[in-house]
């Protein structure tokens, strides 16, 4: 009798069971009707590649040594006549009429636009190129950290240094004949004593002169067509 009770008993769970797997695979099947899915999305799925997120380009940053400013035609650089006893090659700096003359001979010389120091800082002399150097380095001397302490110890040469593409170093002096990144000062009064073209320009001069080059600056109060005509 027991044996028979066990046997009924687990023949009801087992019909139990049955039903439950049933109502299960009929819910089941209701689904997959209304929205079809795998039994194994894991397994049978192949895996989707996502595709990748559009990919903005930074615009390009321009090459300031490239950029132009339009000059004023008189601070074009332009072959003049001009009368010189200075010997071909001379460089002289004309500072009240910001121009800087090459002597090129026969009564003539290339003349460039060029930025000049500012109200107390002009300067005259002779001077010759001792050194010549492209995109040169900037280290300010101490006299001009003095008087501006916020400027760098040094800048490592490039289209954003002040020296701009070209350096012609005078002399043992601080000053220099060099470009600038700043073409709009050309023809004014703006440097601590340098004398600045642009950067199309000082590469055109840098070109055509040599270490040793003899250079005349001209006092703010003096022309150089009155001047240098009574030179020996």
């Amino acid at each position: 009798m027991t044996t028979f009770a066990g046997f009924s008993l687990t023949t009801r769970r087992a019909a139990i069971a049955l039903s439950a797997l049933a109502l299960g695979s009929f819910a089941f099947s209701a689904t997959a009707a209304a929205a079809p899915l795998p039994l194994f999305p894991f397994f049978m799925t192949p895996p989707v590649q996502m595709q990748p997120a559009p990919q903005m380009q930074a615009p390009q940053a321009e090459d300031d040594s490239a950029a132009v400013v339009e000059q004023p035609a008189r601070f074009r650089r332009q072959v003049v006549n001009y009368a010189t006893r200075e010997a071909p090659g001379t460089i002289i700096i004309d500072t009240p009429n910001t121009y800087l003359y090459l002597v090129l001979g026969g009564g003539q010389a290339m003349r460039y636009g060029i930025g000049v120091g500012r109200d107390g800082f002009t300067w005259s002399g002779v001077q010759t190129i001792s050194r010549k150097a492209e995109w040169p380095a900037w280290t300010p001397p101490p006299e001009m950290i003095a008087r501006q302490p916020y400027l760098p110890r040094h800048m490592a040469g490039g289209p954003g240094n002040p020296l701009g593409a070209r350096a012609m170093y005078l002399g043992g002096t601080i000053y220099r004949i060099h470009g600038t990144n700043m073409p709009e000062t050309i023809g004014t009064q703006v440097s601590s004593g340098c004398i600045r073209l642009t950067n199309q320009d000082v590469s055109d001069l840098y070109s055509r002169v040599n270490v040793g080059t003899k250079v005349i600056v001209l006092p703010m109060d003096r022309r150089a067509d009155t001047a240098i005509g009574r030179r020996g």
